[in-house]
């Protein structure tokens, strides 16, 4: 008759605890963490995916926001004008050639090596919004810009017969353009203003160099504004092709194939929204765990405690705290260790191989060392009582051996 071997009952220490109870209320104290933080990572990952394929970047062409510029863009898209969105200088050079449009939009941290690089196109240039350095290097330093101090605020007539400025009729933007003493006469000013021009046309051999000096009419909120529409479209939609440049902050590039981009550029759509959540939650649980006091120091004590007396002042609270459990799983473990010295046993011993060496010093019954050792914990004081010397037997028959 085949008899089968029951299951091996786990390991119990001397608190009373076992592998799989230790591992469940690891659990229950960190389950609320993990479930907070997985739903904030849900939230993430649902807002990563659903977000729309829009940009709060100002002036970018998908942009739909007030400071944004998607509606010229997309009428432009209607009109059969291929629209390239590009951050950085040598993208937009490389994507710029003869028979298409460059359009700059305000690039305050732009270098000079960059303007320069801008100004050398083979493509009609358009610059809206453009600081000293770039319209002193687009125009081939014909023109110099005025900061606007009086913003008009009735519509101004262009005053000149560029087809774009005609098409627009009156518009209400500052200008602060205004030509240098002698210069070439191929340069017309339109919408002039007590500050300067709103717009300048500089002929350069056989390309079209236009600045406008307020780029609000690219934007989504004003662009209705009195011709603003009208001089965007004309502006932009002169070739099917219309390289749009808004430049990254940290770009430094100047010709296609120059250096890296921006490191910005090489990063999803979304890693922006990723890295802000990512920073709450980090903050968030700093927060949480801030509370947490850390490892505990030694400290040099004023005076000197005698063993006996902290033994029985311990003793006293796991008394008055009826941690019989803590107290069986103290004694257990300190005669654990010094059996297991005297034994010639490393401290990493595991159970099994610590019960077998008490077994064959002691002549005792294996199972027996084992419940001593680690056996259930006590349920009163007088299993307690009883282990205690129960463990000093033991250690003692140990010794003797």
């Amino acid at each position: 008759m085949t008899t089968t071997a029951p299951a091996p009952s786990p390991t119990v220490t001397g608190d009373g605890t076992t592998a799989r109870s230790r591992a469940a209320g690891r659990w229950r104290r960190a389950r609320w963490t993990v479930l907070v933080l997985s739903a904030l990572a849900l939230t993430v990952l649902v807002m990563a995916v659903s977000r729309p394929a829009t940009s709060t970047v100002p002036y970018a062409p998908d942009n739909a926001r007030p400071d944004g510029a998607r509606a010229v863009a997309e009428v432009l898209a209607d009109q059969g004008v291929d629209v390239r969105y590009v951050t950085t200088v040598a993208d937009a050079l490389g994507a710029a050639g003869p028979g298409s449009t460059l359009l700059v939009t305000p690039a305050p941290y732009l270098l000079g090596p960059q303007a320069d690089a801008l100004a050398g196109t083979e493509a009609d240039l358009v610059v809206a919004g453009a600081d000293q350095l770039l319209v002193t290097a687009a125009s081939g330093d014909v023109l110099e810009r005025f900061p606007a101090t009086n913003p008009p605020t009735d519509p101004v007539h262009p005053g000149c017969d560029v087809p774009a400025a005609v098409a627009a009729g009156t518009v209400v933007l500052s200008g602060g353009l205004a030509a240098r003493d002698g210069v070439d006469p191929d340069v017309t000013l339109c919408w002039p203003t007590r500050d300067g021009a709103v717009l300048a046309s500089v002929r350069d051999g056989d390309r079209d160099v236009t600045l406008v000096d307020d780029a609000s009419f690219l934007r989504n909120d004003t662009v209705l504004d009195e011709g603003d529409a009208a001089l965007a479209l004309h502006l932009l939609g002169t070739h099917t092709e219309l390289v749009w440049l808004v430049q990254d902050p940290l770009d430094t590039t100047t010709t296609p194939g120059s250096g890296p981009g921006p490191t910005g550029s090489m990063l999803p759509p979304w890693a922006g929204v990723v890295g802000l959540w990512a920073l709450l939650v980090v903050v968030v649980a700093a927060v949480w765990r801030a509370r947490r006091l850390g490892p505990l120091v030694a400290e040099p004590l004023p005076v000197v405690v005698r063993a006996s007396e902290s033994t029985r002042g311990r003793a006293r609270l796991y008394r008055r705290a009826r941690s019989r459990g803590h107290a069986a799983a103290g004694l257990r473990a300190s005669t654990a260790e010094r059996v297991a010295r005297r034994l010639g046993l490393p401290r990493s011993a595991d159970p099994t191989t610590l019960t077998d060496a008490v077994a064959r010093a002691t002549a005792r019954p294996a199972h027996e060392v084992a419940a001593l050792l680690y056996g259930p914990p006590p349920t009163d004081e007088a299993q307690l009582t009883e282990l205690a010397h129960r463990l000093d037997t033991l250690e003692s028959e140990v010794h003797r051996s």
